[in-house]
């Protein structure tokens, strides 16, 4: 498993054509979310998978979910466009504790619009934070973004975003992610996996429930960068459940 997200983690960084063991993947025609299970054997979950992400959170069965324990010190010093998304890379020592699991942030990242969706509803854009446990396990916490006031911690990655594949840059002030979560810290939680190739299962993911604002502007800038959506579709719920 730790070699699974290390790899994961390189392929965010990575040029597209390096990543995943030189196989290509997009979001756009042969190369598009619903043939990533045909473009390498090691892509397989994709197709095959039971237990992907994103999904619709709907039908929430009512649970005692721990507050989350979140530890972050501003760490976000580099900002990579990696050909899929704009990712900003994290110093070690921020951490995410869920339930006396501990986890490091590793990254984040953006996608337009949101691959997650709430009962239905997408949002305009959505940030994973990546953490890591000591033995290679993945949980990721889901922000969404609603259309609102520009939001000023954004703007420091936006003011350096890299315009081309495989360039990064520094931003001039450190980023802060405890800032750009939302005040109300209740969350969704299921299990689920990444949501890019090779598409791995046996992630905790958490979706924060409250949104948090970004301009029309902010939106639109990452998109022009992107050239086009980079939001893998919602897959099937099959049995798990969706605690609130």
């Amino acid at each position: 498993m730790k070699k699974i997200l290390l790899s994961y983690l390189l392929m965010v960084v990575a040029s597209p054509v390096l990543a995943s063991g030189g196989a290509h993947w997009g979001y756009t025609g042969h190369e598009s979310p619903e043939h990533w299970g045909e473009l390498s054997p090691k892509f397989q979950l994709c197709a095959t998978g039971k237990n992907q992400a994103p999904i619709d959170l709907h039908a929430m069965i009512e649970a005692e979910l721990m507050p989350l324990g979140i530890a972050y010190k501003a760490g976000g010093e580099e900002v990579v466009n990696n050909g899929h998304s704009i990712q900003v890379n994290y110093t070690p020592g921020s951490t995410l504790d869920v339930d006396g699991h501990i986890f490091e942030l590793k990254q984040f990242h953006f996608h337009t619009p949101s691959e997650n969706t709430i009962e239905g509803e997408s949002f305009p854009m959505e940030m994973h934070l990546v953490h890591l446990d000591e033995s290679g396990n993945i949980a990721v916490i889901g922000v969404m973004f609603k259309e609102g006031e520009e939001n000023a911690e954004l703007a420091k990655a936006w003011s350096v975003m890299p315009k081309q594949a495989d360039q990064k840059a520094a931003p001039a002030a450190v980023l802060d992610a405890a800032v750009l979560l939302p005040e109300n810290r209740d969350y969704y939680r299921f299990n689920g996996s990444l949501t890019t190739p090779p598409c791995t299962e046996g992630v905790t993911w958490i979706v924060m429930k409250e949104p948090v604002t970004v301009s029309a502007e902010q939106v639109e800038a990452f998109a022009h960068v992107m050239h086009h959506p980079n939001n893998r579709p919602v897959q099937p719920v099959n049995a798990r459940p969706v605690l609130k």
